[in-house]
């Protein structure tokens, strides 16, 4: 015997000679029982499979277990059950058993590495999340989704994960769970046991998921050294897209709680900022989406704890819920109008300025119920107060009038007739800052109405002011007006 071998199984030719033995006695019994069924009016056809088939995969599963250690063999009761099965001839129940095994493994796997973690990858539905806390409610997760969120932190890979689904499939629909016609072979059989065994029972933990688990294990334990954070800040930078999005999730998921320690808050609060930058944009919305289920769930301190995250990034409060977005957006115009016409406007508005673009993100979303005084906002501060430019807010204003759509630029190119735009265009300034807004907004013109008003502003030789006195652009607006039901 090698000295790999392990010692509570017989040498390699004596395992293989027992099997031969075996085979004769698997015959015996075969004929015994099925005369004992038949005996009791019990059907006998196609009950178990032939002696040859379970002699491929007797013949084949002693090198295989050769792959696990004493102490992983010791632990395996559904192996022992799907051996046996399978040695009667009932490959289906034997694979249903391999796949307990295979399940009841990789649940220990996760629950080693860190269940909670888990849970907020597997499970999106603050509701369903709140009863997922331990090791025993991993078996509230089915096996497809737990396949899947055990791919997702890549505690397997992608092959791994191809090939155990294909198993999972065959254990649904050829396997002793539910009624079947298909033909299983010894040969699919040993396959499937040395997939199940090297793929999920001898899982060794990849470097960056250890170095994950690690992370949430040091937030959660105790208030984070200077230079922790720092390593943690150049980690972030080296992670796997897919993973910075999953330890997103699982910040969030341990900030959330109401339950959560201080020392827990203060951890993440510092490492969110660092992380923020490698989220991708799909996640930070379902991040946003999850902030609005806690609010449909009435769960008011995690939807406090969600938003908290969500604020204390540049560009994070733009996925925020519709309503919460909503309310910022409008509190932040009416911030921008005042510090707009305060004294110390050059000073005032390029923080409020700055906000507002955070708030409507790098796309320029806003709710349809604020068109009309987003854009109404905008075009005032940016034409100025007929004084001078707030040169250090401009740039921000630019950057949303090129955030502009469709809608929002005829907005904009009718804002000559808005009661709060009229009276600036009798200044120079204004008038001056009025051209460069139509080429502004002008690439965003794609309906046919508009663009045909387009041109009739530019060709327009009066001053802005006067625009709304031209009988052919009068007569447009009020179209549109009352298509908008102004």
């Amino acid at each position: 015997m090698s000295a790999d071998a392990p010692q509570n199984l017989p040498a390699s030719t004596e395992r293989k000679d027992l099997v031969s033995a075996a085979r004769a006695d698997l015959v015996a019994f075969e004929e015994f029982i099925l005369s004992v069924l038949n005996e009791w009016g019990l059907p006998t056809d196609n009950i178990i499979v032939s002696p040859g088939d379970r002699h491929v995969l007797l013949k084949n599963t002693p090198d295989i277990l050769g792959e696990l250690d004493a102490t992983q063999l010791a632990r395996s009761p559904y192996i022992s059950k799907m051996i046996l099965a399978g040695a009667a001839g009932l490959f289906d129940a034997a694979l249903s058993y391999l796949w307990d095994e295979t399940i009841t493994q990789l649940r220990d796997r996760v629950a080693d590495f860190d269940v909670a973690y888990f849970f907020d990858l597997a499970e999106s539905d603050p509701a369903r999340r709140a009863a997922l806390q331990t090791r025993d409610d991993l078996s509230k997760i089915n096996d497809a989704a737990l396949l899947d969120a055990a791919k997702k932190i890549q505690l397997i890979s992608d092959v791994a994960h191809h090939q155990l689904t294909h198993i999972n499939y065959m254990r649904n629909h050829a396997s002793a769970a539910h009624p079947n016609v298909e033909k299983l072979t010894g040969l699919k059989l040993a396959d499937w046991l040395q997939t199940c065994i090297r793929e999920v029972m001898q899982l060794k933990t990849r470097p960056v998921v250890a170095e994950i688990g690690r992370l949430l294990y040091n937030v959660k334990a105790a208030a984070l050294a200077e230079a922790e954070l720092k390593n943690a800040a150049t980690f972030f930078d080296g992670l796997p897209h897919e993973q910075a999005n999953n330890l997103a999730n699982g910040l969030f998921g341990i900030y959330t709680p109401p339950t959560a320690d201080p020392h827990v808050l203060d951890n993440v609060r510092l490492l969110w900022p660092e992380l923020w930058p490698f989220v991708s944009e799909d996640t930070r919305r379902e991040l946003g989406v999850k902030l609005a289920r806690f609010r449909a769930n009435a769960d008011k301190d995690r939807a406090d704890r969600a938003k908290e995250l969500l604020e204390l990034v540049d560009g994070g409060a733009a996925y925020l819920p519709e309503s919460d977005r909503l309310v910022e957006i409008q509190e932040a115009l009416d911030d921008l109008l005042r510090a707009h016409q305060g004294m110390n406007n050059f000073y005032e508005e390029p923080p409020v300025a700055r906000r507002l673009r955070d708030v409507v993100g790098r796309h320029g979303e806003v709710p349809e119920l604020l068109t009309a005084p987003y854009v109404a906002t905008l075009v005032n501060v940016f034409l100025t107060n007929g004084y001078g430019t707030a040169w250090n807010a401009e740039p921000y204003y630019t950057e949303l009038i090129k955030r502009f759509d469709g809608p929002q630029a005829a907005y904009a190119l009718r804002s000559f007739a808005f009661q709060s735009i009229i009276p600036k265009l009798g200044d120079t300034l204004p008038r001056q800052k009025w051209v460069e807004l139509v080429e502004l907004v002008a690439p965003k013109l794609t309906e046919r109405e508009d663009r045909v008003l387009l041109e009739r502003v530019r060709a327009f030789t009066g001053t802005p002011d006067k625009l709304r006195a031209d009988t052919k652009i009068a007569a447009q607006l009020k179209v549109w007006r009352e298509a908008k039901g102004f």
